[in-house]
């Protein structure tokens, strides 16, 4: 298998979603990309051990992409070596009326990593510049002051509100939360094959939407969406990394890989120490619980 550097995925100038391949060729079958995730994730696993005994970091990983682009079944191969205690996934939905009291970012807050564990985001705070943006009329839910009608949020809203993520992850970063952005950039015609996949087989009949197909009519709104929010939005502190998605087995392999190399720059993770007095009296404490 080639290489992967993660630094080829990361954003760090504006992009243009349609000069970014779906697809790479990392000349790989299926046992080596196999193996390679299982290598990292157990690579993963050991250290996750070591945060979450440092108790200091935390993780928040946020996926975001179009229907079928794979989020769910990485969260599922990605994370299953981990301690179940260090790992939580949370999937937004739409909000309910509890979190419609409050501002958009409020339930996100609640749902951020304690320190020394993992969070996952699976659809993330970037849904309200994203799925808002395509359908407009739901901002009117918020019952925001100055915001009456579709016509009244202007591009200026957009604007600020891309801005107050920014402030959000910015503040989460300086008190010792890794924020690692992953958009699964999958093409119109592998969505298509997915979908069809899900009518074919009995057994993928559930996880199809009709609002699957309402959504694929807006691709194109959703592309523009996208690139602008990535663009505007992927800063040193929390970066975002353009994965090709066409192939799901090599997009996890990617994103474990860019996990592993992200956490090595927290370097002052280290398991504690017993204390002194304790392990001194170690072998006083074995024959202790022998008798």
């Amino acid at each position: 298998m080639n290489s992967i550097n993660p630094d080829d995925f990361r954003v760090v100038k504006n992009i243009s979603l349609a000069q970014v391949p779906t697809e790479m060729d990392f000349n790989a079958d299926e046992e080596e990309k196999e193996a390679e995730l299982l290598k990292i994730q157990k690579k993963l696993s050991k250290r996750q051990d070591a945060m979450y005994a440092h108790n200091r970091y935390a993780i928040l990983i946020c996926l975001q992409g179009m229907d079928t682009s794979g989020k769910d079944s990485l969260i599922r191969e990605l994370f299953k070596e981990f301690n179940p205690r260090g790992v939580v996934v949370h999937s937004f939905k739409t909000p309910n009326s509890t979190e419609l009291e409050h501002d958009y970012l409020w339930r996100h807050y609640l749902a951020l990593p304690e320190k020394g564990k993992f969070a996952v985001f699976n659809r993330t705070h970037y849904e309200n510049v994203l799925v808002t943006r395509v359908h407009p009329e739901y901002i009117l839910s918020e019952n925001l002051p100055g915001i009456e009608k579709v016509e009244d949020i202007t591009p200026k809203f957009w604007e600020n509100r891309m801005e107050q993520i920014n402030n959000f992850e910015r503040h989460i970063t300086q008190n010792g939360t890794l924020v690692l952005k992953f958009y699964f950039h999958m093409s119109k015609e592998e969505q298509r094959k997915r979908l069809l996949k899900r009518l074919e087989n009995p057994e993928d009949n559930w996880k199809f939407s009709t609002g699957d197909l309402k959504e694929r009519e807006r691709w194109d709104d959703y592309m523009n969406y996208y690139e602008e929010a990535i663009n505007k939005t992927s800063k040193d502190y929390a970066p975002w990394f353009v994965i090709p998605a066409d192939d799901k087995d090599m997009a996890r392999v990617i994103v474990a890989k860019i996990i592993w190399e992200e956490m090595q720059k927290l370097s002052d993770i280290v398991e504690p120490e017993l204390d002194p007095k304790v392990k001194a009296n170690i072998d006083v404490y074995k024959e202790q619980l022998k008798g």
